[in-house]
């Protein structure tokens, strides 16, 4: 006997994760809202979507993701990545959703030796981290059944992002210098919706990390996406990230170790450099037709 598709709402589905998050879900009843449909920072916007939904479960997308914005504007932070996911975990309670929400390897210093594991203390340094924080704990005091998916240095296939601004500056012979004193887990975002379907369909508690496998440079990053997309990675210099002189503090360290995600059977990502590959050669053929 086939079990009958679940209604799952995804909020923030105009970004270039939660546009992913439907392909994954083919047969589920999707319901994929934009900030339009669904805004963080209006209480009366996401009680009404999740009431009018009535979903089994909510994968939550939508975020302020401007981590030299938050930096400036510390309320609209908390506004959206804090308080708005109060708004929608309440919501989720109430309709008897499992909320899926996505965080950030920014919960956390920085400052460990080794990879993050789902049980190290946060102790964010920015107000993006502190927001997105401050999300975590809304959805674990609020959501009757919840889980939360960390992750990092996500790509797309959609929207802004670090491996197309690099490549569209290497292309145009832009100067490039690329910080290589932080580490972190890049992750597709392809792979990381299908994680995020799998945990709203199996209704999975708690908190995991979810990046691919594999740990680089931010220079790394840039030097293999130039070199795939048939370009000279040596145009790639580096830099520090004191010499960037960003507003935020960024964490030195940003590698997330999935323990939990292992632990409760569920496969890994696959690796950075296959996903980035795939990405790449999209991209290269696009640019040949036309």
């Amino acid at each position: 006997m086939t079990a009958s598709p679940l209604r799952i709402l995804v909020t923030g589905a105009g970004g270039q994760v939660g546009s992913e998050v439907a392909a994954h879900l083919p047969h589920q009843e999707v319901i994929a809202l934009d900030r339009a449909g669904c805004d963080l920072a209006d209480r009366h916007s996401v009680e009404q979507a999740v009431a009018a939904a009535a979903p089994a479960a909510v994968v939550n997308c939508a975020a302020w993701t401007d981590v030299d914005g938050c930096e400036a504007d510390p309320e609209r932070a908390v506004l959206v990545n804090a308080l708005g996911v109060r708004h929608l975990a309440a919501a989720c309670a109430r309709a008897g959703a499992h909320l899926v929400h996505v965080s950030t390897d920014y919960v956390f210093s920085g400052e460990k030796d080794g990879p993050y594991d789902e049980w190290d203390e946060p102790s964010p340094r920015s107000v993006y981290g502190r927001s997105k924080l401050g999300g975590e704990l809304e959805v674990a005091r609020h959501a009757g059944s919840w889980a939360v998916a960390r992750t990092s240095w996500v790509f797309g296939r959609r929207g802004r992002n670090f491996v197309d601004t690099i490549v569209g500056r290497a292309r145009e012979g832009a100067p490039l210098r690329v910080v290589d004193d932080q580490r972190g887990c890049p992750t597709y975002a392809p792979d990381l919706a299908g994680a995020l379907a799998r945990l709203a369909v199996s209704r999975l508690p708690g908190v995991y990390h979810v990046t691919n496998q594999g740990v680089c440079t931010w220079h790394d990053l840039a030097a293999a996406a130039v070199e795939l997309a048939g370009l000279d990675p040596s145009v790639v210099g580096t830099m520090t990230t004191a010499e960037l002189g960003r507003p935020a503090p960024r964490p030195a360290n940003s590698v997330l170790s999935g323990a939990a995600w292992a632990a409760a059977g569920l496969a890994p990502l696959r690796p950075w450099r296959e996903a980035l590959a795939e990405r790449m050669a999209a991209t290269v053929a696009a640019g040949r037709e036309a």
